[in-house]
């Protein structure tokens, strides 16, 4: 799984220096997310957690590796301990004891200890489960990297909206500009009242008003963009102007990322309840100590400090027999919460099932929408021209062509919002279906 990562993230680096040394150029979607796969610091967090399950899973392997300690330690006896001698040894009575102090007051040790497990379910059970964890964590990326491509098409959705709002009202304001102009020339020849002049004043006004409102949301959607791929919002960067939404893709159903982590979390409950029904397995191990043992007496004239090899080995059997019912508390909690689990699991599968349904149908809503409005406009866009004509022949009022300026606009307004409702649907199916990262 890294090593398909890094391979990826290097063919990303090598095309964005292409994308960088063209300034001008036009950023797509895909190039976006590319770039939010190298830079995206929510991407890398979530590499970086993959290395630390890696990692977890070899130490938990290491402790099946032998240990081997060197251990010194100096005691000076300021009191010798004491011991009960019994007479008996020096043929005294019975029941008779004797206090005597044996040993000298410098006491040094110097060992080398060996420890090799031999079995030990608890280290097989940390095996077993850091390698589900490590698989929990690279599904995990797979989440998050899911959620950044789904931000970053948002984002770059919305911002191909707002230009697509902005173009309209462009055109809106080009025919209220020429309208103005002509009331105004029908104005001087006492045509048409003052208060028309007014209205289309007035209207004018509205759209530029709108125009900056507009442009400052597509400014903060850019930044947000920015912000989401990993660039300085001080860059510029140009995005598509045509928004690809009439090609309908049926996906094919793929297990959902958030089912597969509810999955390797269950399996990790598991894992976690064998480790500790088998916690009541003994253990063995072999250990083994070679060192040194020095004897020191610092009165003269006997002073001395003499040293005596020490060495043994063996094997060491723990059976654990009763630990105040601590373990069969622990293996009921466990119990319960793969109970939890796996109604989780299910909820997952029966939602997830019932949101991509969802999704498809308002998808297939939204695209008869999007075709039925775009006729609407082309229909609208010929009644104010047509209004506009018959006013000029004097058989419309200002009042019809404004009229008829409001239709084209709330034509257009519908159009948009079917676009909107359609791109996320089309996200939402792809992400619940599992084939938001594809490429295709």
């Amino acid at each position: 799984m890294l090593v398909n990562i890094h391979k990826h993230l290097l063919l990303v680096l090598l095309s964005l220096v292409i994308i960088y040394s063209a300034q001008a150029q036009v950023w797509t979607l895909q190039q976006c997310v590319d770039t939010a796969q190298v830079n995206n610091r929510s991407l890398q967090i979530s590499r970086n957690n993959i290395q630390v399950g890696v990692q977890k899973h070899k130490e938990a392997n290491a402790n099946l590796c032998p240990k081997l300690n060197a251990l010194g330690e100096y005691k000076y006896y300021t009191d010798q301990p004491t011991q009960l001698m019994p007479l008996t040894t020096f043929g005294g009575p019975d029941g008779k004891f004797k206090e005597t102090q044996f040993g000298v007051p410098h006491n040094i040790n110097a060992n080398i200890q060996f420890v090799m497990p031999l079995y030990n379910s608890q280290i097989y059970g940390a095996m077993r489960t850091t390698k589900i964890a490590s698989e929990l964590s690279e599904i995990q990326y797979q989440k998050t990297e899911e959620q950044v491509f789904f931000d970053v098409s948002n984002l770059y959705y919305n911002a191909q909206i707002l230009q697509k709002q902005i173009s309209f009202i462009d055109s809106n304001i080009v025919n209220s500009q020429k309208l103005f102009e002509n009331i105004k020339l029908l104005n001087k020849q006492l045509m048409v009242k003052s208060t028309d002049v007014t209205k289309v004043k007035l209207q004018l006004e509205q759209l530029f008003t709108q125009k900056d409102r507009i442009k400052s949301n597509y400014e903060q959607v850019m930044n947000a963009l920015k912000f989401t791929i990993g660039l300085s919002i001080t860059d510029t960067i140009k995005i598509e102007d045509n928004i690809q939404y009439i090609a309908a893709i049926e996906y094919s159903n793929s297990t959902s990322v958030d089912v597969r982590i509810a999955e390797k979390q269950n399996y990790l409950l598991s894992s976690e309840l064998r480790t500790l029904k088998n916690s009541r397995i003994p253990s063995l191990m072999f250990f083994g100590t070679y060192g040194e043992t020095g004897f020191g007496y610092d009165e003269k004239p006997n002073d001395f400090l003499k040293f005596y090899p020490l060495g043994f080995v063996g094997a060491q059997l723990t059976f654990p027999l009763f630990n105040g019912t601590v373990t069969n508390r622990k293996i009921i909690q466990k119990k319960i919460e793969i109970q939890n689990s796996q109604l989780q699991l299910s909820l997952l599968t029966e939602q997830n099932a019932m949101l991509i349904d969802n999704a498809t149908r308002q998808r297939i809503v939204a695209r008869k929408t999007v075709e039925n409005t775009l006729a609407q406009i082309k229909l609208a866009q010929t009644i104010y021209e047509q209004a506009i004509l018959q006013q000029r022949e004097g058989t419309a009022t200002i009042s019809d062509v404004l009229l008829a300026d409001n239709v084209l606009r709330e034509a257009q307004q519908t159009y948009l919002s079917a676009v909107i409702d359609y791109l996320k649907a089309d996200l939402e199916l792809k992400k619940l279906s599992g084939n938001i990262s594809n490429k295709s």
